[in-house]
């Protein structure tokens, strides 16, 4: 019985924290990912460097603060042109849904996901991403029915209550 109870308070705990299965990155690992670019800059060959910008872009959109997730964004759709591979675009599209996940586009997100999964229809990463833009979108669209059940509840109240006042 007590472990239904930790599973329930577990489930509410996430649902109100947004407890997504999409791990975060500390700034220790992006100025790290930064140094390496700088290094591979200075007479790499363009294979490393673009692994490290890949490795930095991963960082930049898991990142707790959001410019670097903007930043991430950035660097990841100027590079999506360049992108020779089916499997080099899949990750970039994946790394964007990803940044436009943590910054609260979902449409985009979801949209971007979709692209990846017409490349590979069953890459696990993708599809669990997709779940988790879907269950964001449900309970925001849960928290705003409450939002507003609420304000009418309150203004009905209102209402009634002036009404009352004034019968008196």
């Amino acid at each position: 019985m007590e472990a239904k109870f930790g599973r329930f308070f577990d489930s509410v705990g996430s649902f109100f924290t947004g407890g997504d299965q999409i791990p975060w990155c500390e700034s220790n690992i992006v100025a790290g990912c930064e140094r390496e670019v700088a290094e591979a800059s200075e007479g790499s060959s363009d294979e490393l460097k673009s692994e490290c910008i890949m490795r930095l872009s991963w960082a930049l959109v898991h990142s707790r603060r959001s410019e670097d997730v903007q930043r991430g964004i950035a660097m990841l759709e100027a590079s999506l042109a360049g992108s020779s591979s089916p499997l080099q675009m899949r990750e970039k599209l994946y790394l964007l849904a990803i940044g436009y996940f943590r910054t609260g586009d979902y449409s985009r997100s979801r949209q971007l996901v979709e692209r990846c999964l017409e490349i590979l229809p069953e890459w696990r990463q993708a599809l669990t991403l997709k779940k988790a833009i879907e269950d964001k979108i449900k309970k925001d669209g849960v928290v705003g029915i409450g939002i507003t059940a609420t304000a009418v509840g309150l203004l009905a109240g209102g209402i009634a209550a002036a009404l009352s006042a004034r019968k008196k």
